[in-house]
């Protein structure tokens, strides 16, 4: 991902810490768990721990640095705005140094050697080849934007597919048949098979294996341009020997999270394990959706009352309205006309670079599903207050009654009621496009369900079960709000004409 803004006015925050970003999902090297064991350290922002080979090192240049520690979950693609903008310190998540990511941050020394491996299921055909050239139109992929991708250039005839985001993508597209294979590094190649038994790690030697540099293979720590604590970084590195950092790496393989070995069916297993993680995704977004949709609906409203206000009277005050209209207008245009994904990217990345803003992620989660959700639904309030019928305008407007006491007084009630429906299907909307903002790491639903999936490896239970829970939430949201609909509408059983009938025939008493 290509960013424009440059890093130089960033300075280290004054709290005394080191922030760490990581994905937390790539295992040995990093991983999300539910406790503090084997020296695991809390991931900001939540009650799961960042452990493996990068949190152990981490700690360390933390230690010679003198400050403490804090794991910041990133996703692979946000790792280097992270940095860039100031969120994080630096980047320590299996990073290799090429001269690309060289242009926009700095790498101190090595701290870990790595070589390419590919994974396969154990019952392909591709499972006991020796040479690159014998997957010769296998179906191969690797991560988006690391050089595992660019080696798949080296094999010849192979099917290149399109990249993916993160390693628990790959696993799930390997283990569904939809890709033969995937290019990885041995430390996940020995993770995965330990925790996968129908995966296999291809090592493929000498001239019949990939072609690559140290700076595509060594594994090195990102920091900001300029940065001062680089110099003192490497001096802690050089510190730990060759046989301290495989004991590490050794000792994180070990200890990475393993599905549990009792035999229990496998809906209990995952509630039991990781019932936690999902509960609070969950939370979240329900949380990110009914506030985005609440503030989303009284931006909606707003702006459609605005934008429905006659243009008549002095030109002055048409002259104002016309400027304000245009400007709704492209509000409108530019939330509706892009991807929310986008929107979240721009927000919480680029406006730290370009203005300094550090934006809480879930603070800008909540901003852009509200200012998304209000450019919909003001467009959905407009063509409620219109479809009101017009000669209600000219009543109200004959009695002497302003604009906004026909609004609050007659028409809005009425606009309301018929955009409910509308709202509640953007309500249903914002929930399942919750998901999106995972491009800035917010720990909604899906996001921990990705976690949860990439380490116990049981990828089609996982995301069935958080395909039943995005159900229960929409299903249930779906009824209330036409609960909500039937209660605004009165009674069902009102007879107009009996009641006119009482009304017009008087009662004669002697």
């Amino acid at each position: 991902m290509a960013w424009i803004f440059m890093p130089s006015a960033v300075t280290h925050a004054a709290d005394n810490t080191f922030k760490v970003g990581m994905e937390a999902g790539y295992p040995p090297f990093n991983w999300t768990q539910n406790d503090a064991s084997h020296g695991a350290v809390k991931i900001q922002g939540t009650l799961t721990y960042a452990g493996g080979y990068d949190v152990q090192m981490a700690k360390k240049v933390a230690k010679a640095l003198g400050k403490k520690l804090v794991v910041v979950k990133t996703e692979w693609d946000g790792l280097s705005p992270a940095l860039t903008s100031g969120k994080i310190d630096a980047i320590i998540a299996g990073m290799s140094p090429t001269p690309e990511r060289r242009k926009a941050i700095d790498f101190t020394d090595t701290y870990y050697k790595s070589k390419l491996v590919i994974i396969v299921r154990k019952d392909s055909k591709y499972a006991n080849v020796n040479d690159l050239k014998d997957f010769k139109n296998a179906k191969l992929t690797a991560q988006l934007n690391t050089f595992h991708y660019t080696a798949l250039d080296q094999i010849k005839g192979a099917i290149k597919e399109p990249a993916m985001k993160d390693f628990p993508s790959m696993r799930v597209a390997l283990e569904s048949g939809t890709i033969d294979g995937y290019i990885s590094e041995k430390p996940e190649g020995i993770s995965v098979t330990m925790a996968n038994p129908n995966v296999k790690m291809i090592q493929l030697k000498g001239s019949h294996g990939f072609k690559t540099n140290p700076e595509d293979t060594d594994l090195a720590i990102g920091v900001r341009k300029g940065d001062d604590d680089k110099v003192k970084i490497n001096q802690e590195l050089a510190k730990i020997s060759q046989s301290e950092r495989d004991d590490l790496m050794e000792q994180a393989v070990a200890q990475q999270p393993q599905s549990s070995g009792k035999q229990e069916n496998w809906f209990v297993a995952i509630f039991r394990q990781y019932g936690g993680m999902l509960l609070r995704g969950t939370g979240i977004t329900l949380l990110i959706s009914m506030v985005g949709t609440i503030v989303g609906f009284v931006i909606g409203l707003l702006v459609g009352i605005i934008r429905t206000i006659p243009r008549s009277g002095s030109a002055l005050r048409r002259g104002v309205l016309k400027v304000i209209n245009w400007l709704l207008s492209v509000y409108i245009e530019v939330f509706r006309g892009t991807p929310m994904i986008v929107q979240a990217a721009v927000l919480y990345y680029g406006a730290a670079q370009a203005f300094g803003w550090n934006m809480d992620r879930l603070v800008a989660a909540l901003v852009i599903v509200s200012i998304n959700t209000g450019a919909y639904l003001a467009e959905i309030m407009r063509g409620g207050i219109i479809s009101v019928n017009q000669g209600q305008f000219e009543a109200a407007h004959a009695l002497g009654m302003t604009h906004l006491q026909t609004m609050n007084k007659i028409i809005l009630p009425q606009a309301i009621r018929n955009s409910l429906p509308a709202v509640t299907n953007e309500f249903v909307i914002n929930i399942k496009d919750t998901s999106v903002l995972s491009i800035i790491s917010v720990s909604e639903l899906f996001f921990s369900g990705s976690t949860i999936a990439g380490q116990n490896f049981q990828f089609f239970h996982t995301y069935l079960i958080i395909c039943l829970i995005y159900l229960i939430l929409t299903f249930t949201i779906t009824r209330i709000l036409r609960l909500i609909e039937r209660k605004m509408d009165g009674p069902q059983n009102y007879n107009l004409m009996a009641n006119q009938d009482q009304i017009s025939t008087p009662t004669v008493q002697d």
